[in-house]
């Protein structure tokens, strides 16, 4: 059984065959960063007109690829949220209205439920249950997976997500869109012993996050000194520090908690090297952590 996924939930077209029996048989992405890059950031509207003009084309170009017809798709699966509105309609009605023509079914897909599953799509994959830390541009939250369709949060972000605080400390140094790579890249040269940011509630019960005051933090350290080149690494040296630092300490704490020796961590912020360099320490300790690959963050 074959099924057709569609996502256009913000600046990527994304589509891709999913076998029940063989597995991923292909997939299609294009990027819209050359789209938003002069802006800084992502503009909704742009998006959404360039869902328009590349699904279709990319879904034709995946099944001649593949040697596949509308024939032999079983399903349509799309993302329904969150994510930019515009986008996602964009998604769920050429993905609803090839399912029409083509007489199958549709359903739509929660965007940070495909985060926390991609990872089954690798070779070494966690057994239930397990932690999750999800880390994106709009989300932090730390969940337990019991089974699948089955997760339990433990503890999310009270403000800002730790990708948003990424985005926006890059925005403050001038660092190019997307701003979360640009900011991981700067930080290798930076000296991490200049700054000292803090660990947002690390010290309190429970395991909620918060990034506004890091951000700020940032900021202060910014407006303070004199802005070269340098105070610029270093100052995302110092951020990008504090926040693997505390999203991995929370994660100790959850698997603490949960009485669990495997955890999984996910969302466009687990690409960053540095979080996975600093996860896989916890190996030393009997325990088991799983990534996707970098292109399914």
């Amino acid at each position: 059984m074959k099924i057709l996924g569609v996502e256009t939930s913000c600046d990527e077209t994304a589509v891709a065959i999913y076998d029940r029996d063989v597995g991923l048989l292909g997939q299609l992405i294009h990027s819209q960063i050359h789209l938003h890059k002069k802006y800084g950031g992502v503009v909704p509207e742009l998006a959404s007109r360039d869902h328009i003009q590349k699904l279709l084309p990319l879904i034709k170009q995946l099944l001649s690829q593949l040697q596949l017809s509308s024939k032999d798709i079983a399903g349509v699966a799309y993302t329904r949220g969150p994510g930019l509105i515009g986008a996602l309609m964009v998604g769920a009605s050429i993905a609803r209205s090839l399912a029409f023509a083509w007489n199958i079914p549709s359903m739509g897909v929660h965007h940070l439920e495909s985060h926390l599953m991609a990872v089954m799509l690798e070779k070494e994959k966690p057994e239930f249950p397990f932690v999750t830390l999800l880390v994106s541009g709009g989300h932090t939250m730390l969940l337990y997976a019991e089974k699948y369709g089955v997760y339990r949060i433990l503890g999310e972000t009270v403000d800002d997500a730790a990708g948003e605080a990424f985005d926006k400390t890059a925005k403050l140094l001038g660092l190019p869109y997307p701003g979360g790579p640009a900011l991981a890249a700067l930080a290798t040269s930076g000296n991490p012993k200049r700054f000292s940011f803090p660990r947002p509630m690390l010290n309190q019960p429970g395991l909620a996050f918060s990034f506004s005051g890091l951000k700020t933090a940032a900021i202060t350290a910014f407006q303070k000194n004199n802005q070269d080149d340098q105070l610029k690494a270093d100052i995302a040296r110092a951020f990008e520090d504090a926040v693997i630092e505390t999203v991995m300490k929370k994660s100790e704490r959850a698997l603490i908690e949960m009485h669990c020796d495997q955890l999984v961590i996910a969302g466009g912020v687990s690409a960053n090297e540095k979080l996975r360099e600093h996860a896989n320490r916890l190996t030393k300790h009997d325990k088991k952590i799983f990534f996707p690959r970098r292109e399914f963050c």
